[in-house]
């Protein structure tokens, strides 16, 4: 626990570091390296893709998609996928063909999952973070907030008064209860963070949209920590990864925000 405190809040000081004082550039590194590591994670930690050509072909798309999100990079993010995804299609059934004694064709799906889809849900920090019109670097605090503030509201909430069970089977330790105060948590803290931007960055958010962001938002990081908590069950294994001391792997500090913060980069556009 003491690993997983002093790590956490070194983590915290990092993130604020690459937000708010090293160049976007260092930021848009760290972040498509933790797309790289998510893919890998899903992929080659729980041995869905065990064709290795087809690992390093959807390692190489999910940097690819990456640094397409590069403020340096003149091309269209949506003219990128559509190329990468034309591309996965034509590589990965090439290489089906050619180690198809050896292949089942569910690695092409998982391929297309873990080489695409998880970097693009990964990179909607960085599109949120791009709204320098919208105050982006302190708008991405939001779905974070969303995401890690309300996992901690539910961890004491589940702690002092949790008695039923959410899902015994894929996550024993979440309570009915936990999740309650997590939806509750996050919204307050969400809509904290919005009040606190609203007065001293004049960000114009409703405050409604940010109880919506911080509860929906709760919502759906428990839907994302247990969604990729059943992968892990079901391919039997612990952690994705030990990168984080005390946390475990990108995918097991990051799962729920892979959900909440394509919401809230969602919400975000409806509103501005």
């Amino acid at each position: 626990m003491k690993t997983r405190v002093l790590f956490g809040v070194g983590g915290f000081i990092f993130v604020l570091l690459a937000l708010y004082v090293f160049p976007p550039a260092v930021l848009e590194v760290i972040i498509a390296a933790l797309c790289v590591l998510a893919t890998y994670e899903v992929l080659g930690s729980t041995r869905l893709v065990h064709n290795r050509l087809l690992l390093l072909l959807c390692g190489v798309s999910s940097f690819a998609l990456a640094a397409a999100h590069s403020s340096l990079v003149p091309f269209e993010i949506i003219d990128v996928v559509q190329v990468l995804v034309m591309v996965l299609l034509v590589l990965s059934f090439g290489i089906l063909l050619k180690f198809h004694d050896s292949m089942n064709a569910s690695e092409i799906a998982w391929g297309f999952f873990g080489g695409l889809l998880v970097p693009y849900l990964m990179l909607a920090l960085l599109r949120i973070f791009q709204m320098t019109y919208h105050h982006g670097p302190f708008l991405v605090l939001l779905p974070l907030l969303a995401a890690w503030g309300a996992d901690t509201c539910a961890l004491f909430a589940g702690l002092f008064f949790g008695k039923h069970k959410l899902a015994p089977v894929v996550s024993p330790k979440k309570t009915v209860e936990g999740a309650i105060g997590g939806i509750v948590g996050g919204a307050l803290l969400v809509m904290l963070g919005a009040l606190l931007m609203n007065r001293f960055l004049s960000l114009n958010m409703p405050i409604w949209a940010a109880a919506v962001l911080g509860g929906l938002g709760a919502v759906m990081g428990v839907i994302g920590d247990l969604s990729f908590s059943i992968i892990k069950r079901q391919t039997g294994i612990k952690d994705y990864g030990s990168i984080f001391p005390g946390h475990g792997g990108v995918l097991d500090r990051f799962d729920s925000v892979l959900f909440v913060a394509p919401m809230a980069e969602i919400l975000f556009r409806i509103i501005w």
